[in-house]
């Protein structure tokens, strides 16, 4: 499917399980969208304290540590507006209250498009269906529809908060296992990888991290058809209009 041209697209909301996830899967896209002038926030469900095993923090100090360094890599790409939702880390499951905290900030934002991890498992790329990623995106995909748009769903955020219904018009599915849309970032390929380089608590022992997303990308890119040595990200698009 194609999606919305950016020219029509004023707002985008990535909703991500942890902190760094929206890097790892879609910070070279958002890199373009922003210096298209789209306004872009982040919302991460997680405290991602259970990441970080090698960094040698304890696990009462990686809350902290995470927020600051996701907020470093969003400044990277020019993403200031991020909110953190404070779930457990590895706990996290696609309840009610989960859908509700996702809506308020659906209709907190107003995004024309909103970016999701796939609440779908990727048997090819066990490693991107944490469970976390996958309670995330049903979530998202529950708080879209139906029920940012629906003045009778979690009514007080209406009349307690004044929080109008919202409609997302698409959304953007990352690592889903069979991808119809592919993004060309190879211009943006630095800012990634200087973004997902902020999260050092995450990547600072990986020596291989530019070789091993470089890699990915040029995967995505072939797939995509694109000429050797482009790069790319992949997104499964959903009308949600």
């Amino acid at each position: 499917m194609e999606p919305i041209p950016d020219s029509e697209i004023a707002r985008v909301l990535v909703v991500s399980a942890h902190p760094d996830d929206s890097d790892f899967g879609a910070s070279g896209t958002i890199a373009q969208w922003v210096r298209a002038g789209i306004k872009v926030a982040y919302v991460f469900c997680t405290n991602g304290d259970q990441g970080g095993e090698e960094s040698g923090f304890t696990k009462e100090q990686m809350p902290a540590i995470r927020q600051r360094e996701q907020r470093a890599a969003g400044a990277v790409i020019g993403v200031t507006d991020i909110t953190f939702l404070d779930y457990i880390d590895g706990n996290l499951e696609a309840t009610i209250g989960l859908r509700k905290d996702l809506v308020r900030q659906i209709r907190i934002w107003q995004p024309d498009r909103m970016v999701c991890q796939s609440p779908d498992r990727n048997w090819d790329r066990i490693g991107a269906s944490h469970p976390d990623h996958l309670a995330a995106g049903e979530a998202a995909i529950q708080a879209v529809y139906p029920d940012a748009r629906n003045p009778f769903a979690f009514t007080d955020l209406l009349e307690n908060e004044g929080l109008e219904p919202w409609r997302v018009k698409e959304v953007w599915v990352s690592a889903y296992s069979h991808p119809d849309h592919f993004v060309d970032i190879t211009d943006t390929f630095d800012l990634k990888i200087k973004a997902l380089k902020a999260h050092a608590s995450q990547t600072g022992h990986n020596e291989n991290l530019e070789e091993m997303v470089r890699e990915w990308g040029a995967r995505n890119a072939a797939t995509a058809g694109f000429a050797e040595g482009r790069i790319a990200e992949a997104f499964k698009i959903v009308n949600t209009n």
